[in-house]
């Protein structure tokens, strides 16, 4: 099977695909800062690259993967403070998702998967209360690994898993394997290590990459970034949603 990108076709194409295998994936992000060496792109970038590895390997399958355009505006208040940001409000990113959801379902699509790379928790909620909606209303299949937990956060690297991990080596290794050239790989190679855990901040009550112990906007290890861990990052995020998805074809 191929793999479809929904920006590319023609609306008669779009009607002429077998509603029955068709996966469309959602890649999401946010517009934020990613320390003074990652772009404020960071987020998107790899969705996008957790998005075209999953579609790969659902298309593997036998599944028709569409490939969407992706959203890029979020709640992104950790971040907010930093020039660069674009933070929308929680209620907003889960009405947009809901309405596109709709839209999808509205064309005769029953199974809308987020290959999500923003870990807010007011963004990884809305998104939650979203699945809820639809799963729940029986509207249509949505799919929302959430990385952030069980069982898929376990798969992940051991920076990801400490929780410092805000443009640190975990999401700088992404971005250094797809496009390299956005790394300032001199400021990079020279940043102090940050092991403040987000996590553990959030739960303190802490609302800002400020309060959480990060000033420049970066958590974790990033000078031990590699392109090599980054493809192996992007190959486990692809399993994910491929599993994920799967999951739920199962059932049929």
């Amino acid at each position: 099977m191929a793999v479809h990108r929904l920006a590319e076709l023609t609306w008669e194409q779009v009607r002429d695909l077998d509603r029955a295998r068709v996966v469309a994936i959602l890649p999401v992000g946010a517009v934020e800062a990613h320390g003074p060496h990652l772009p404020i792109s960071t987020d998107l970038i790899i969705a996008e690259a957790m998005a075209e590895r999953g579609a790969r390997k659902l298309a593997a399958r036998g599944l028709e993967p569409l490939v969407m355009p992706t959203l890029s505006y979020t709640a992104a208040g950790f971040a907010a403070a930093f020039p660069g940001t674009v933070s929308v409000r929680p209620e907003t990113v889960a009405a947009t998702v809901l309405d596109i959801a709709t839209s999808m379902h509205r064309a005769g699509f029953g199974t809308l998967a987020v290959a999500n790379a923003h870990l807010d928790p007011a963004h990884t909620g809305a998104l939650a209360s979203v699945a809820e909606a639809l799963n729940e209303g029986g509207l249509m299949r949505f799919i929302f690994p959430d990385v952030t937990r069980r069982p898929w956060a376990l798969r992940l690297t051991d920076e990801f898993r400490s929780g410092a991990c805000h443009a640190g080596r975990y999401e700088g290794s992404v971005v250094m394997a797809v496009s390299p050239g956005l790394v300032r790989e001199e400021i990079r190679t020279a940043l102090e290590p940050n092991p403040a855990s987000l996590p553990v901040a959030i739960g303190e009550g802490k609302s800002t990459f400020a309060e959480a112990g990060g000033p420049r906007a970066y958590f974790g290890w990033p000078a031990e970034s590699t392109a090599a861990e980054g493809e192996a990052t992007i190959e486990t995020l692809g399993k994910i949603l491929e599993e994920a998805v799967m999951e739920e074809f199962a059932d049929d």
